[in-house]
């Protein structure tokens, strides 16, 4: 294991905080998160598609205008 001159230092010379352990327990505590809907994850692309379609007619519009 790596030594870390910046972490806390106990008198043993050991970190009190079982930061270790702790990280892994906080990353294996959101594992187990239940898949979403295709339906519900669909919504934002959605949007996301349309956005990108209005943004593109804008800009053609504009260099029409400016062309034109």
């Amino acid at each position: 294991m790596a030594h870390n001159p910046q972490a806390p230092q106990g008198p043993e010379g050991h970190d009190p905080s079982g930061s270790t352990q702790m990280f892994r327990a906080f990353v294996d505590e959101g594992a187990p998160q239940a898949a979403q809907p295709a339906a519900a994850s669909s919504g934002p692309r959605i949007g996301l598609i349309i956005g990108v379609v209005i943004a593109l007619a804008v800009v053609a519009g504009v260099a029409w205008l400016a062309l034109g």
